[in-house]
């Protein structure tokens, strides 16, 4: 007897329940493999330290700062319309996308140009004929005071100068254009260039210009441009070689007022270039501080240890408010020129019932002792051995540091700088002057005074250079040696011609009989530019008529 059609078999039974099964199965395996973890926290283990997240929501460690986010595309069209707009011959110091940034403008033609950014020692020259006839073009001179725009340095690698873009980026000329500005390297032979053909707002690619020293002389770089990009100054000295770069260590604190309890000083590790000193003027602004006398040069050699800044002598009637009397500085951080520095404060001590300390408190004088600390052979570049004396008299009696906590011990060698700081109750310093003073002296535009330093700087053969002037200012010999020295002996007697209360007609008329009619030129170009019925002008018919003959002999 057959079994019935509708009856199954025992293999069709199999069939029916084990791939449901099996599928199932197999289904909830991909599931574990594939779902995301948060499907399945119940069954994750008890101890685990995750914790979920909205999926909308970054944990705060990925998520990126304001300052990393990127910028949209009418935020940087903004950025950099703002970087080329004429400044009017001004220097602009401005914070744009999170980046503070020192900039001068201006439109240039056949002619050429000049920009310069006021107190910065940087200049960027466009050439007569480097822009065709009937062409304008805008061009723009950028100091960025933005660290994360240096180049990636080494332990070897120093940067000794600012980071400087001219734009519009990749902008070329029919003629090379000619960038300067200061470095700090002891050797220009050891000082070379870089360059990032980069967007100011892009990642930064930087790479060698040239070989080192190809570009720089005793303090300065001076770059031909066949383009506009980035550009900075890195010192790379031959292994044999010791790389060394000059500081400049600056004094910094807030005016010493009647009454005043405490008072901070601050004292700058900075690269000896005039952009860094005005960096750390601008950091000093919100805080009230001013710099205290003359910047201290310091030799920096980058295969010695860290920076040790000592206290050595406070005046009476103040005592220390830290707890040590000593700071040290990160040797990298001076290397790589991030500006650092540090802060001692003080405070005015109580007076006994039957002493008077008014009379010792109403100024503060302090002593400092900073220098670089030993190598790690504790052998000293000199060759003695650490501890032994290297100085002698009373000043430096002392070279052991066993008893300063944040120092190392190390040998206070040749490099050693002593730093003196003193303040007093000065009413100058309390009280601004009247609005309705006087100025003591006739003082030149920065962008004329900065041009023809520019054009007197150089030395000539002939002598018709800043000493030509000095001469007809009635500087002797002896004098003018003495303005040789100077960092920058053009600006020290244009300073001086101000100081005598010089007018520009009479600059101008000094300029003419020296036969230097390029600086007659520019101090012209200004006093066409200068509205009517400035008081930097007199507009007067006998110099219009100088202003024909020299317009005859250019």
């Amino acid at each position: 007897m057959c079994p019935p059609e509708t009856a199954l078999q025992p293999p069709q039974v199999l069939l029916l329940v084990g791939v449901p099964v099996a599928s199932a199965l197999l289904l909830v395996q991909c599931l574990r493999w594939h779902c995301p973890w948060w499907l399945l926290r119940p069954c994750r283990k008890p101890d685990c330290q995750e914790e979920p997240a909205a999926p909308t929501i970054l944990p705060p460690e990925f998520e990126v700062p304001g300052r990393c986010a990127p910028a949209t595309l009418p935020e940087m069209a903004a950025f950099y319309q703002e970087l080329h707009t004429p400044t009017q011959g001004q220097t602009v110091t401005r914070q744009l996308m999170h980046k503070l940034l020192v900039f001068s403008a201006r439109e240039v033609d056949h002619r050429g140009g000049c920009l310069l950014l006021q107190d910065m020692g940087i200049s960027l020259l466009i050439p007569p004929g480097a822009v065709a006839v009937g062409r304008q073009e805008r061009v723009s001179l950028i100091l960025v005071w933005d660290l994360s725009d240096a180049p990636s340095l080494s332990r070897a690698q120093g940067l000794v100068s600012p980071v400087v873009a001219c734009g519009p980026h990749g902008a070329s000329f029919l003629k090379p254009c000619i960038l300067t500005f200061k470095h700090c390297a002891q050797q220009p032979g050891h000082a070379r260039t870089y360059s990032s053909n980069t967007c100011l707002l892009d990642a930064k690619a930087w790479r060698p210009l040239g070989r080192p020293g190809a570009h720089s002389s005793l303090d300065e770089c001076r770059i031909q441009l066949s383009h506009f990009s980035l550009y900075t100054c890195v010192l790379e000295a031959p292994a044999s070689q010791a790389a060394r770069k000059w500081l400049q260590l600056a004094v910094f604190c807030s005016p010493l007022a009647p009454g005043q309890t405490h008072l901070q000083l601050r004292v700058y590790f900075l690269n000896n270039t005039p952009c860094a000193l005005q960096w750390a003027v601008t950091n000093e602004q919100p805080h009230g501080g001013r710099l205290r006398g003359p910047c201290q040069l310091f030799d920096f050699t980058g295969a010695r240890g860290d920076q040790c800044l000592k206290l050595k002598y406070i005046s009476e009637g103040w005592e220390n408010v830290d707890d040590s009397s000593s700071q040290l500085v990160p040797h990298l951080h001076i290397w790589h020129g991030k500006c650092p520095f540090r802060s001692f404060c003080f405070r005015r001590k109580a007076a006994n019932e039957n002493e008077d300390c008014s009379a010792l408190t109403n100024e503060i004088i302090v002593t400092m002792h900073t220098f670089q600390d030993a190598p790690s052979d504790a052998q000293g570049e000199d060759g003695k051995k650490s501890g032994e004396k290297v100085f002698g008299g009373p000043v430096a009696s002392w070279w052991k540091l066993a008893d300063t906590p944040h120092c190392r011990v190390g040998l206070e060698t040749k490099y050693m700088e002593i730093l003196r700081f003193q303040a007093s109750e000065e009413g100058s310093w309390a009280v601004p002057p009247p609005a309705s003073q006087s100025p003591p002296c006739n003082r030149l535009p920065p962008e004329l005074f900065e041009q023809l330093r520019m054009l007197l700087e150089p030395t000539s053969i002939s002598g018709n250079d800043w000493r030509r002037l000095a001469s007809h200012l009635g500087l002797c010999g002896m004098k003018i040696r003495f303005l040789s020295c100077q960092r920058s002996p053009a600006a020290a007697i244009l300073e001086l011609f101000e100081e005598q209360n010089g007018s520009l007609q009479e600059l101008h008329c000094l300029m003419t009989s020296m036969e230097r009619l390029d600086c007659a030129s520019v101090i012209q170009s200004y006093l066409n530019m200068t509205p009517r019925g400035s008081p930097a002008v007199a507009h007067s018919h006998s110099w219009e008529n100088q202003g024909r003959e020299l317009d005859e002999k250019l």
